[in-house]
């Protein structure tokens, strides 16, 4: 399959990597809670770790290993583990892999909830470095012996700052870090994360991948690159005999199972059949992004304009060797004195929503919403004045967009 074109391999994935045996194109929603055993052995081995095998709709069903397997499919892993939300991948991930004396290196640009988790884990007793990770050597300043993880956003929600991913994946392969890509902006149809050296790829689900804003999901994908057997923290008890598989068994059973932000099997049907057209869906969000982007820069009611595929950006080559477009979020910062809750209220066919990656284009103040709780001098060092509203930007008909926008700009 991996010979065929990307949206072909998207349509047929579930089909070709879960084949049913009735001849059913999808995979059904199997949503029962139990599963029987007819040898009691069986549950037994299931529960020690002797066979595979559905125990408890909690930790597995048919449904949710089908979505996996297309996911690890695309990301080029050794296994994946989905969740009922993509916070729910990312929290759940790290308290299974994280312990109190732990360090680990962050982003600084990360989104408003995420960073609000990581600040929250220090509660926990576990050390948390934000750092300006769009250059390599501050991620380098900021190792410490006890340094277990570095952890990013490879394009950044909303000021669009673009991860130094390739050498900060290198930085970690040399001295043996996890490295943990978000690649929830930029979906496996443009971009690599295993191709950075990544270890683990979370996604929010949500977003791109399912595309109609009706469902919540989340995952993670093992690539296979990571050396679990130099990891401290992987428990004996999920030191199985596949190597390649301590990390993800931890999360499943100390994240998955024990925290139990379990996918449901009919949300995760919905997301399998929205991944079909996601290379159909994006690359339209993006070509729109892209002359939105341009349309701003040249107008003179827009003070900034962040979007990557600007060659003024400061990280634009690096987005241009990284991704095969530039993505389809974006802000705009407007001059002072513009009421920006003003401007947003005038856009007709734009919707005022806190979302992303959706079909339709939605546009948020970010400041007084998303970055309410963040202090002032975390958002002077984001670049979140109060002027941005971000763009999250769909695929409707460009002209339409671009006359709801100058209306509304005035």
């Amino acid at each position: 399959m991996k010979d065929l074109g990307i949206t072909t391999q998207l349509v047929h994935a579930d089909k070709q990597l879960n084949p049913q045996s009735d001849g059913a194109v999808h995979s059904p929603a199997n949503k029962s809670v139990l599963f029987e055993f007819s040898d009691a052995q069986g549950i037994v081995d299931a529960f020690q770790g002797r066979l595979a095998a559905h125990v408890y709709a909690r930790s597995s069903s048919s449904t949710t290993n089908a979505l996996q397997n297309v996911l690890n499919h695309f990301e080029q892993g050794v296994g994946a583990v989905t969740f009922a939300t993509g916070m729910a991948a990312i929290s759940t991930c790290l308290l299974s892999l994280l312990k109190q004396g732990d360090h680990i290196i962050v982003s600084e640009y990360l989104f408003g909830n995420t960073r609000s988790f990581f600040k929250h884990l220090q509660l926990f007793g576990i050390e948390v470095s934000f750092v300006d990770v769009t250059n390599v050597q501050n991620v380098v300043a900021a190792k410490q012996d006890n340094t277990l993880m570095v952890f990013t956003e490879s394009l950044s929600n909303p000021m669009t700052q673009v991860a130094d991913m390739s050498a900060i994946g290198q930085y970690c392969q040399e001295q043996r870090l996890l490295y943990v890509i978000d690649n929830t902006m930029s979906p496996c149809v443009i971009f690599s994360a295993k191709a950075c050296h990544a270890s683990l790829v979370v996604s929010s689900l949500t977003k791109y991948v399912s595309g109609h804003g009706q469902a919540l999901g989340g995952s993670v994908v093992d690539t296979g690159l990571f050396d679990w057997t130099q990891y401290p923290n992987i428990q004996s008890l999920y030191q199985v005999a596949n190597k390649t598989q301590w990390g993800l068994t931890q999360i499943r059973k100390k994240g998955l199972r024990d925290l139990g932000a379990t996918l449901s099997a009919d949300v995760a049907s919905t997301i399998l059949v929205g991944m079909e057209t996601l290379q159909l869906r994006y690359h339209q969000a993006c070509e729109n992004a892209r002359k939105l982007a341009l349309h701003f820069a040249n107008h003179a009611g827009v003070v900034n304009v962040f979007y990557p595929g600007l060659a003024d950006h400061p990280q634009h080559f690096m987005a241009r060797d990284l991704f095969s477009h530039y993505g389809a979020i974006m802000s705009i910062e407007l001059p002072e004195g513009v009421n920006i809750i003003e401007f947003i209220n005038r856009l007709n066919v734009v919707i005022c929503a806190t979302h992303l990656g959706d079909t339709r284009t939605l546009a948020l103040p970010v400041a007084q919403t998303i970055y309410f709780e963040a202090t002032q001098n975390e958002r002077d060092r984001m670049g979140i004045s109060n002027q941005i509203v971000r763009l999250s930007i769909g695929i409707e008909d460009i002209n339409d967009l671009v006359a709801d926008f100058d209306q509304a700009l005035g």
